[in-house]
């Protein structure tokens, strides 16, 4: 999931409804100012019912925990399940890229990925979103009429990489994955 300047509160919904025994990774792209020390890792995991934690190089990516790509670096996904960082320059003005992460999950993952972009005021991720779709992954974009931000949804949508553009509660509906546990 990539999002940028107004999808701050829909990931932290998201991330409240996640379920344990998911089954799958999840990866957040959240584009932050650098230098800016924040309580986000903090408020998710404190609102998480999944193991949470903010990405460190080398780390295995394992099912049912969720992972936050760490601000000044780009996340990129490696062969065999591993996270790797990059410190090369920002693309669209921004460290972590959602672009180079989609990419990267893109040539790794293939077919095997649901990617989500939501809102922010440049087009990062349209093409990491649109590589992804060509590679066989599911891909949805925001509405971006429920777009705090609409350019990054607005982006995926003209650059025909969303297979669904979904409005929010769309959205938090598909994710609600039943747990056949409660």
């Amino acid at each position: 999931m990539g999002g940028s300047a107004g999808s701050f509160k829909l990931l932290l919904r998201i991330v409240k409804i996640l379920p344990p025994g998911l089954n799958k990774a999840v990866i957040i792209v959240l584009h932050r100012k650098k230098n800016f020390l924040s309580e986000i890792e903090k408020l998710f995991n404190d609102n998480s019912r999944l193991p949470l934690k903010e990405i460190t190089d080398k780390d295995k990516i394992n099912k049912n925990a969720i992972y936050i790509a760490p601000a000044n670096y780009h996340t990129l996904i490696e062969k065999d399940d591993y996270f790797g960082l990059d410190v090369s320059e920002p693309l669209w003005f921004s460290k972590p890229s959602i672009d180079v992460t989609f990419e990267s999950a893109a040539e790794v993952y293939k077919e095997h990925c649901t990617a989500i972009l939501f809102s922010g005021a440049n087009p990062d991720g349209a093409q990491g979103l649109l590589k992804l779709k060509n590679a066989g992954s599911l891909t949805i974009a925001q509405h971006p009429k429920d777009a705090e931000f609409p350019e990054m949804p607005n982006a995926a949508i003209n650059a025909a990489a969303a297979d669904y553009v979904l409005k929010t509660n769309e959205i938090v509906e598909l994710l609600q994955i039943p747990n056949p546990h409660n």
